[in-house]
């Protein structure tokens, strides 16, 4: 039988996902990702280099599709959040995945080249909106892209007495998020 070399590839992928949701980088182990994909431990280093690498290309992954689901639209900033609250509670991979790489790389300085180049296209066209006075420069536009990015993850970074004392509901949830980025753009 021949190897699949592509069919590797998307195993590893899809189990690193699981594994680096599951447990951060600093958790997560080769050995089970390669078990539960199915392949050999030395496939993780001849396709990816690392175990870094292999983060870097799971977690662009997640990026690609959250992208294709979440269209950026400086013109209407609070249904944006809206659209990111929401995709962040359907893909609860992706969500612990963004919260795993703010607790594990912010610090370690380790650039996503995807996340790199889509931040400085966002801010790029809230400074644009800003200079033509469609959008208040209160906030330069790396610090207001940050906060609409927080807000729309309110609900999934609370501890659970502030998130439970909440609406209940996720459309009261999105609806707050939404509001907020209003009045924060007000």
């Amino acid at each position: 039988m021949a190897y699949d070399s592509e069919g590797t590839r998307r195993r590893l992928l899809d189990a690193a996902i699981h594994e680096f949701s599951e447990f951060g980088i600093m958790g997560a182990r080769v050995e089970k990702i390669a078990a539960l994909a199915k392949a050999n431990k030395q496939a993780i280093y001849m396709y990816f280099g690392s175990k870094e690498g292999l983060f870097t290309a799971a977690f662009e992954e997640r990026i690609r599709d959250f992208h294709s689901a979440v269209k950026f639209d400086e013109s209407d900033l609070p249904a944006y959040a809206g659209r990111l609250f929401d995709k962040f509670e359907q893909s609860p991979d992706t969500r612990r995945m963004t919260l795993w790489y703010h607790l594990e790389r912010s610090v370690a300085k380790v650039p996503v080249p995807l996340i790199e180049e889509s931040t400085r296209a966002e801010v790029t066209a809230i400074r644009k909106a800003q200079s033509e006075g469609r959008i208040p420069a209160k906030y330069d536009a790396e610090t207001l892209l940050g906060l609409i990015r927080s807000i729309a993850l309110t609900w999934h970074t609370q501890v659970p007495q502030l998130h439970n004392a909440g609406p209940v509901s996720r459309t009261k949830k999105r609806g707050v998020v939404e509001n907020a980025v209003r009045d924060l753009l007000a």
